[in-house]
């Protein structure tokens, strides 16, 4: 039997889905599995659209669903996953409804497939649709309290594309020729959807991509070089090696430490390309030892990534209590090994891209370091620091401006006299 054309993408869309609500799997670990039978570059791109619009919309997509049914479908019923990827290909993708029946409907047999054709009717001539912005689930919208709504605003749409600029004294060369917007120095900002590797200036490493949030924390460091001499930092949990190239270009001398090969051979070709230097160190920074003190360390800790949930919307379903501690008891554990790695007067910056308290203004508040407060001129404009000196942001900020990835960070100076 001949499939109709599309229907490995949204099988491909399917087992994602899968994966991440009923196994926890990342959509990053579950995309190549799952595209593994789509060809073509622009199907694989397709799925992992659909699959992401799914997650992103999902308690919205439920809730249509359960309104064009007499009883209600399991969570993992498999017409229930069908019908989210169909709905989410017509009211997100634009795709017409004849080819969202032609390529979902496939994907069933028997009484499920007639089950979908007859909801997916109902709600098409009820003309149904999604609210302004995505309703959080109950324990999410519950942890992140009175920004849930503003958070959710900033989930409405995919994010734009960040670029950090190897030579900030070019970012107004960059902004021209790319045809973005800058937000700060170093900074260029584009629209969604472009080939990065297409780009003017990738092949030269004149940039690389990374949220302007995600840029902030190795900014709070400032210049590594004092006259001829460069100064020393560590940049713990490098990989794929962002914050590095950042300390790179900022003239410092980077020890980039990480325990995963495969990320740290991405931050090594990412080296290459860009032509910066760094010491990648593959190891585990609960044994490591190094063999001197540091004037500078950035931890940019391991965390739930929460706040990365507008281009990763399937940290909404798969993270919850259990994960957020799990992953402040390793913060904490890595803020106290660095701060002893720090020589005296060295500044240490601790980053998380989560929106959980746990992972942020919690660990901040048990550190043991003199504070060094974060300053409304080293941050872009509109953006304070909280009255403690750390810096919380969250995708509903900067909204007219394209927003921001969630990110906290603080940052402490060692005592001289220790």
């Amino acid at each position: 039997m001949v499939q109709p054309t599309g229907i490995h993408a949204r099988r491909a869309a399917l087992r994602m889905l899968d994966a991440v609500l009923r196994r926890g799997e990342t959509l990053e670990t579950a995309y190549p599995p799952a595209t593994k039978d789509v060809r073509r570059p622009e199907d694989k791109a397709l799925a992992r659209a659909i699959a992401n619009e799914s997650l992103r919309w999902l308690t919205d997509l439920d809730a249509l669903i359960d309104s064009a049914t007499k009883k209600r479908l399991p969570d993992d019923a498999k017409p229930r996953a069908v019908l989210r990827l169909m709905l989410a290909q017509w009211l997100r993708l634009d795709t017409p409804p004849h080819a969202v029946v032609a390529t979902g409907l496939p994907l069933l047999s028997g009484g499920p497939r007639r089950l979908a054709h007859g909801v997916f009717s109902t709600l098409t001539r009820r003309e149904a649709m999604l609210p302004d912005a995505p309703t959080m689930p109950d324990d999410v919208a519950a942890r992140w309290g009175e920004r849930v709504g503003a958070i959710a605003s900033g989930l409405a749409d995919p994010p734009p594309l960040d670029l950090s600029l190897r030579d900030a004294s070019e970012t107004a060369k960059w902004a021209l020729e790319l045809g973005g917007d800058s937000l700060m120095p170093g900074h260029v900002r584009l629209p969604r959807g472009e080939r990065v590797e297409e780009l003017a200036g990738f092949k030269q490493g004149a940039w690389w991509v990374q949220d302007l949030a995600a840029s902030l924390p190795a900014r709070l460091l400032g210049a590594g070089a004092n006259g001829n001499e460069r100064k020393t930092v560590l940049d713990l949990c490098a990989a794929p090696g962002g914050k590095t190239l950042q300390l790179a270009a900022a003239g410092w001398k980077v020890t980039a430490l990480d325990l995963s090969k495969r990320r740290l051979d991405l931050l090594k070709e990412n080296l290459k390309r860009t032509g910066l230097t760094a010491s990648p160190v593959r190891a585990d920074a609960l044994t490591w030892e190094p063999k001197h003190q540091f004037d500078a360390i950035l931890l940019d800790a391991p965390c739930t990534a929460t706040g990365t949930c507008r281009r990763h919307p399937d940290v909404l379903h798969r993270i919850g209590q259990r994960q957020i501690e799990e992953m402040a008891e390793l913060q904490a554990a890595l803020l106290a090994r660095a701060a002893q790695w720090l020589k005296p007067g060295g500044v240490l910056v601790y980053a998380t891209c989560s929106l959980e308290r746990e992972e942020g203004e919690d660990q901040a508040a048990r550190a043991t370091l003199e504070p060094l407060r974060i300053r409304a001129e080293e941050l872009p404009q509109g953006i304070e620091p909280t009255p403690e000196g750390w810096l919380r942001t969250d995708p509903g900020m900067m909204a007219d401006e394209g927003g921001f990835d969630g990110f906290f960070v603080a940052r402490w100076v060692k005592d001289q006299a220790v």
